[in-house]
């Protein structure tokens, strides 16, 4: 048993005409969206050829992809064994798109993958290491729609439009809300081309949302995946149709899909979320439902003056200097409700354990891995 890079090894030999698309080839298309492809692969603006993935290796700027340092050394480690692979070596990239606004409180990125049968997978990245996409991410939660769900749809009608065919969509946490949503408001014509939408690890929407946008017309293709410690994922989780997986490690790491375990070709399943963690996330999503927009709104605004007292700019920042971040968030505490205040602390400490984290795994100085 082991995880996604393992999966490479033991079934890159296959292409896809051979053996299909799997659940964890899902995975690890997602798990790529995240690399800074800027300058790299064609701009979704433009009709160019696509590029190759072995063709980015040769690129003079490789070693910008993994500029994302939570993931680098995994990172590395997924692009290398993709391009060892019969499987991905021939991968096609091609729309990609990059937008970070800090004035809309927007991070939206994406980009679109031809397999070597013809397949078509549009990705969705999910939250970068920037304090204005978890920002994002909190909005989505607790509003709809925020300008990354709006530009997920416009994408999605742009890109489809140049291919032929029937397509996948996925993304990982925010990037698989954004492939839900896109599918849920795309034109009518492009929604009957889906094949699957995955949904890993990616927060769900408000009833009214859901409602709205007309969710059961999508819902026998989104295949959602949890670990078994899910937080993310469970925001206004609802319908209880979603696998959940087991992971190597414990808590709100569990949010990494290079911890989730491979069985085969698939994801190793388990019977349900955590009692405990389950209980807590259907505490948080019955709070967050008795508030009105405006009382949402405040509470993800404070937040967000709250971290960015920290004055860093993204997590691993944060993390690092993390004394003169605790001063900074400590004093913007004292300006608000104890009640208040005793979420804000639990957020707080999430992100600190996630980023803290990531940082140990990426010490500064730590020997990379050669070409």
């Amino acid at each position: 048993m082991g995880t996604v890079l393992e999966y490479i090894k033991e079934y890159g030999k296959y292409s896809f005409q051979e053996k299909p698309m799997t659940e964890v080839d899902s995975l690890a298309l997602c798990q790529l969206s995240y690399l800074k492809f800027d300058g790299m692969v064609p701009d979704v603006k433009e009709r160019c050829t696509p590029v190759t993935l072995e063709s980015l290796k040769q690129h003079p700027d490789y070693e910008r992809l993994f500029a994302d340092v939570r993931y680098e050394e995994v990172n590395r480690a997924l692009i290398e064994g993709m391009l060892a692979s019969e499987r991905f070596r021939d991968l096609q990239l091609n729309y990609y798109v990059n937008e970070i606004e800090k004035e809309c409180e927007t991070q939206f990125s994406a980009v679109t993958y031809t397999l070597n049968d013809g397949t078509v997978y549009v990705a969705y990245r999910g939250t970068d290491e920037t304090l204005v996409g978890w920002k994002e991410d909190f909005n989505m939660a607790f509003l709809s729609p925020v300008p990354g769900q709006e530009f997920s749809v416009g994408y999605l009608n742009a890109v489809a439009e140049r291919i032929q065919g029937p397509f996948y969509l996925g993304g990982h946490s925010k990037g698989g809300n954004l492939a839900v949503y896109a599918a849920m408001n795309c034109d009518l014509e492009l929604r009957e081309r889906i094949v699957k939408i995955f949904n890993l690890d990616g927060p769900g929407f408000r009833p009214e949302v859901l409602e709205a946008c007309g969710y059961e017309g999508i819902t026998d293709k989104v295949v959602k995946i949890l670990p078994h410690s899910s937080l993310v994922g469970m925001l206004f989780e609802s319908d209880m149709r979603y696998k959940v997986v087991e992971s190597k490690t414990f808590g709100l790491m569990q949010h990494d899909p290079y911890t989730w375990l491979v069985e085969g070709d698939h994801l190793k399943a388990v019977d349900d979320i955590y009692g405990r963690r389950k209980k807590m996330d259907n505490t948080l999503n019955r709070w967050i439902l008795s508030l009105s927009e405006e009382q949402l709104k405040t509470f993800v605004d404070t937040l967000y003056q709250v971290i960015s007292a920290s004055r860093a700019d993204n997590l691993i920042d944060m993390t690092a200097e993390w004394k003169r971040s605790m001063n900074g968030i400590i004093a913007a505490l004292k300006e608000i409700d104890d009640e208040t205040v005793k979420i804000l602390k639990a957020v707080v400490k999430a992100l600190f354990d996630v980023a803290s984290q990531s940082r140990k795994q990426n010490k500064p100085g730590r020997p990379r891995r050669k070409d």
